[in-house]
């Protein structure tokens, strides 16, 4: 009589869905069969891809959509090892994600050793968390394994799936779940505290992070800003938790020279600093300790606990922002705040710094992107000098309308991303922008998109350098060493995967195409060919 109790790898997929999953990205492999076909009798949908990085892209931007954790599958030995890269971006820039990958059963591994290698020694230092599937357990592994990509802060948990115990057939199994964990909020005297220093200050500034995104304060944190009238920056991966519109927002911050010269400042005049779900990671070091907790006033609220050292407070608030946030507004009276109208000086000089009406350039190409598309596209941004600029000059009206590699700042990210997105949300404008060295490295995923469908944009600056490296190697008084190569025709590439392919040299030819773009049946490659030294004194 046929045994129709469910696979271990079915509780393990059955899981995953009822934690909101609904798509799975990787290539497989014959030690992931059984997996693959579990998760797509749970209702996950498996989606090919070409390379395990990109996968991982893939399901990060599944993730910013649909807020269940991203999934990513891989094969042992090679597969796993082609997940590196993404799986340590998830960690760095805090996204849950599930990575499965196949095994050998140990009692194979004693004697066969074809690809056999300890993927859990090589995860631990990238994850938060590493199992090993058993059947009996496989029920208690996935929720253990869900709960710790979720809990602040977020980031990636990997599971070794034997095949035997994937294959393995299990009944009698209790399911266990772990039990919600309960808000705490600050104590009271903490609160009182803040709330005094709220009340005094008549310099306030707010540095903004992701860690709002993840615990869904942003109405509350607007509303408190405006309350207080408390000007604020954003880490660009908190880019849009408030409207970027918004009179008191200053905009992103954190790997932009040019910028800094401006916000820095500000920070130093202010008389109270609150960080709200601010993490540093996202930060370069001239936002290491740029204040001194003995002579200014600093409220740290976050997620978890500060060990980073990037900066100290006088007041740590280890808890939920946006009820936080309301115990301290509570029967607190607001004010108005910078009389002598600093941070509007400050919004202007930005406006100047970063302007939108150069005849050409990198500058050009993101200002007439920007005012050419929906203001409902969403953007990605692979990593390199444009990034930054990108950062600067793309206003966001809701949060992770730009996604990006942003603390590990790895580059490869944005072509994948987009296809995630445009996955995640078919009737939605999407866009990436990608340096040309960036987009080479994944320019295969284009098939990928073209198997997926819809009509994605992927916008490549083409300067034949790695322009980023290449300006520090000047700034140095460096030799040109390592940073060139070949104009390579990337809208021809376009074509040969099946989409459309244009190359502008100009803000007509740029418009024109994005209109085809946006009205197009399938994706476009559009390539704008920039001069060398695009960037100089830009970002």
């Amino acid at each position: 009589m046929q045994d129709l109790s469910p696979r271990a790898a079915d509780l393990l997929a059955q899981r995953l869905y009822e934690a909101g999953c609904r798509h799975a990205f990787g290539m497989p492999g014959g030690e992931v069969l059984t997996l693959v076909d579990a998760l797509e009798q749970a209702g996950i949908t498996f989606h090919l891809t070409k390379h395990e990085n990109a996968a991982g892209f893939m399901a990060e931007a599944v993730h910013h959509r649909d807020g269940a954790p991203a999934i990513l599958v891989a094969t042992l030995g090679p597969g796993a090892m082609n997940g590196i890269n993404v799986v340590a971006n998830a960690l760095q820039d805090r996204v849950p994600m599930i990575v499965l990958t196949g095994c050998v059963d140990a009692d194979e591994a004693l004697t066969y050793t074809h690809q056999v290698m300890d993927h859990a020694q090589v995860y631990r230092s990238i994850t938060k968390g590493t199992f090993t599937l058993t059947a009996k357990g496989a029920d208690t592994i996935a929720d253990k394994a869900v709960t710790l990509a979720n809990q602040p802060r977020p980031g990636p948990v990997h599971i070794d799936v034997p095949i035997s115990v994937a294959d393995t057939r299990v009944s009698g199994v209790k399911p266990r779940r772990r039990a919600k964990i309960a808000s705490v909020s600050p104590a009271g005297d903490c609160v009182e505290k803040a709330r005094r220093w709220v009340s005094q200050a008549e310099r306030p500034i707010a540095i903004v992070g992701l860690d709002v995104l993840y615990d869904d304060s942003r109405n509350v944190v607007q509303a408190f800003l405006e309350h207080f009238d408390i000007p604020f920056v954003t880490t660009y991966k908190a880019k849009g938790v408030v409207p970027e519109d918004h009179p008191l927002c200053l905009g992103g911050a954190g790997l932009s020279p040019l910028a800094d010269k401006h916000l820095v400042p500000l920070v130093e005049q202010a008389d109270l600093v609150l960080c709200l779900g601010y993490d540093p990671i996202e930060m370069r070091p001239g936002w290491r300790e740029i204040w001194d907790p003995a002579e200014k006033r600093v409220i740290d609220v976050s997620a978890v606990p500060n060990d980073h050292y990037m900066h100290q407070a006088g007041l740590n608030l280890v808890a939920h922002t946006g009820e936080t946030l309301e115990a301290i507004a509570k029967g607190t009276p607001s004010r108005k705040t910078w009389l002598g109208g600093e941070p509007a000086q400050v919004k202007a000089a930005l406006a100047q710094a970063f302007p939108t009406d150069d005849d050409w350039g990198p500058a050009a190409v993101i200002a007439e992107t920007r005012a050419a598309l929906p203001a409902n596209t969403l953007a990605t941004a692979d990593s390199g000098a444009h990034r930054i600029l990108l950062s600067q000059m793309w206003d966001c009206s809701e949060e992770r309308g730009l996604i990006q590699s942003s603390a590990l700042c790895t580059m490869g990210c944005a072509v994948p991303m987009a296809i995630g997105l445009k996955l995640a949300e078919p009737d939605r404008p999407v866009i990436s922008f990608s340096g040309d060295a960036g987009f080479l490295m994944v320019a295969g995923e284009l098939s990928t998109a073209a198997e997926m469908g819809g009509n994605p944009i992927f916008l490549v600056f083409v300067d034949a350098s790695l322009a980023l490296i290449e300006l520090k190697q000047r700034q140095r008084q460096m030799g040109n060493t390592g940073v060139d190569f070949d104009r390579h025709d990337f809208a021809a590439m376009g074509r040969a995967f099946g989409g459309n392919g244009h190359t502008v040299r100009n803000r007509e030819e740029l418009r024109a195409a994005l209109d085809a773009a946006v009205k197009a049946d399938s994706f476009t490659v559009i390539a704008a060919e920039i001069d060398r030294g695009g960037y100089d004194g830009r970002i």
